[in-house]
């Protein structure tokens, strides 16, 4: 496979993942906009604060579709189809053991949650309201995790695409009428996303399991499927991944802590402009996510020059990307925050700030595609240390930049924390080398992917 090849492959690959993705925070800048544009304040925070601890939550459970990738992926490469079948089958074990805990410590989770802000009356109440059925999506949410992850490992993007965008599409749809036509405010944008995360599992589980059963003969023997070394290996796979997606959803869920704690207009304000961050790492997740794909493929092919090919383009890809969303964000922000927000004071702020959507895509762009190289390599304890040290950075320097320069420290720290996790992850590529030379053997044909 050429340079070239490589590049148009993984283009392709992308297509579908980036306009499914692009939906995506469109769920969060709809709720956005639908709360901040009524007209309490509270209802913006209390929804953008109760989004962030769900992030935390089922952000942190992220394993469920990143191990799954990297594991299906190498069984694809291999061949080894009833595998696949069976990886798919031990992590949706996973999604029904991890929903029914947090239904169980739901309240735990809750206290814990609501003293860690300080909210106003209303905010509580509104917050409340929000946590006490969001939380019964998480057995949707975190099952869309899996089969997402299944259908990016065996390359089949297109249809990983449909399933983002068909629940992101019927989350706003939803949304839309709970809030617009039945007055929920709050209880209906989490209304639309517990209806919206149901339909889609129901539907899709039922497409997977014959998708599956198009390309192996379905075998569902208990003692394959809870093969004590596959458990243990899955399990020591999605331990680092959990901590590491841990790590990850708390430093979003510290970013909004820490604007709270200046005031909530602040927190609201960031919230608005962090919708832009997320739009981009979607976006530019796109190629992270087929990059997963094809480096598992070329590891469990044996694929040297497939693997090599891919960690070099991928990056081109987008650091261009990145550069291309900065202009665009640089031309639509002022936009974007009038129709996000009619509150003067929340408007000025987010204006005051808005600078910083145009320079961070770009900086976070490196750390975006390295976690897909370390994913589809299945080098989880890289992704869990290079965390573990970037959140630690990103810690002390905050405390020093916002005592220092308020709003503005607290933006500087986001981006310092983006640099770090690529600065490190960078550190670790040599092990990701060594697994190409010593291990996997350069093939001579071209493979159709």
């Amino acid at each position: 496979m050429t340079p070239r090849s490589s590049i148009q492959n993984i283009f392709k690959l992308s297509i579908p993942i980036f306009f499914a993705n692009l939906v995506i925070p469109f769920v969060a800048i709809v709720d956005t906009g639908l709360m901040g544009n009524l007209d309490n304040a509270s209802y913006l925070v209390a929804t953008s604060i109760a989004a962030s601890v769900f992030s935390i939550l089922f952000g942190s459970f992220g394993f469920l579709r990143s191990g799954t990738v990297g594991m299906v992926a190498q069984a694809d490469g291999s061949n080894d189809y009833q595998e696949v079948v069976n990886i798919f089958l031990r992590n949706i074990a996973f999604v029904i053991i991890i929903s029914l805990l947090l239904i169980l410590l739901q309240s735990y989770i809750f206290q814990i949650s609501l003293s860690v802000f300080e909210l106003s009356s209303d905010s509580k109440r509104y917050f409340k309201d929000y946590f006490n059925l969001r939380i019964y999506s998480t057995f949707g949410e975190l099952t869309i995790f899996v089969i997402t992850g299944l259908f990016i490992g065996l390359q089949k993007t297109k249809t990983s695409s449909i399933i983002v965008g068909f629940y992101s599409i019927a989350n706003i749809i939803f949304s839309l009428v709970f809030v617009l036509y039945f007055n929920l405010n709050v209880f209906g944008v989490a209304l639309g996303t517990l209806v919206a995360s149901t339909l889609t599992t129901i539907i899709f589980l039922f497409y997977t399991f014959f998708a599956l059963s198009k390309i192996t003969k379905l075998e569902f023997s208990t003692n394959k499927i809870f093969d004590p070394k596959k458990v243990k290996t899955i399990f020591n796979i999605n331990l680092n991944i959990f901590i590491r997606s841990l790590l990850l959803a708390f430093a979003f869920l510290y970013f909004t802590y820490l604007g709270n704690s200046i005031s909530e207009e602040t927190v609201a304000a960031n919230t608005i402009l962090l919708n832009f961050i997320m739009l981009s790492a979607y976006v530019l997740d796109a190629y992270a996510f087929s990059t997963e794909g094809i480096v598992g493929y070329s590891i469990g092919s044996k694929n040297r020059q497939l693997l090599n090919d891919v960690i070099k383009n991928s990056f081109i890809l987008s650091t261009a990307t990145g550069l291309i969303i900065c202009v665009i964000f640089f031309l639509s922000k002022n936009y974007y925050i009038i129709t996000m927000t009619d509150l003067p004071n929340i408007r000025e702020i987010s204006f005051s700030y808005s600078y910083w959507i145009i320079i961070i895509p770009f900086a976070a762009s490196f750390c975006f595609q390295f976690d897909g190289i370390f994913v589809g390599a299945s080098q989880t304890t890289e992704l869990r240390n290079a965390m573990i040290v970037s959140v630690a950075i990103y810690i002390v320097v905050s405390f020093f930049l916002i005592a220092s320069f308020g709003n503005t420290g607290l933006w500087l720290s986001l981006c310092i924390f983006f640099i770090a996790r690529a600065l490190t992850l960078f550190v670790y590529m040599p092990r990701i080398y060594p697994v190409s030379y010593t291990h996997l053997r350069a093939h001579e044909t071209v493979l159709d992917l």
